[in-house]
């Protein structure tokens, strides 16, 4: 099973992407927090191809970091943009219904 985070490695997250350490509901603290996350499981899935509920919860993460870019796109259309830079993930992650 993937490792999980430490208190300091979070707050280093929210604090990076999200403004400050305490700011856990910020939508791009709450994106990178999933990326993190979803890097960690993907290399566990890379070792243990029959983890099935690891499998799971890899796709349970990648559909919430997916609805929440999709309502940051909606909301901020720069601010998206800007953590899709930062964090290095492919625009094709929102539906097709944002024009670029």
């Amino acid at each position: 099973m993937a490792t999980y985070l430490t208190k300091e490695k979070k707050e280093e997250i929210f604090k990076e992407y999200g403004g400050n350490s305490k700011n856990s509901g910020s939508i791009e603290g709450q994106i990178a927090l999933f990326t993190f996350r979803i890097a960690g499981l993907t290399d566990h899935l890379k070792g243990n191809k029959k983890d099935h509920s690891s499998r799971r919860a890899l796709l349970t993460l990648v559909g919430k970091r997916k609805r929440l870019l999709t309502y940051l796109a909606h909301k901020d259309i720069s601010r998206y943009r800007e953590i899709i830079d930062k964090l290095q993930i492919r625009k094709s992650s929102v539906s097709g219904a944002i024009q670029f």
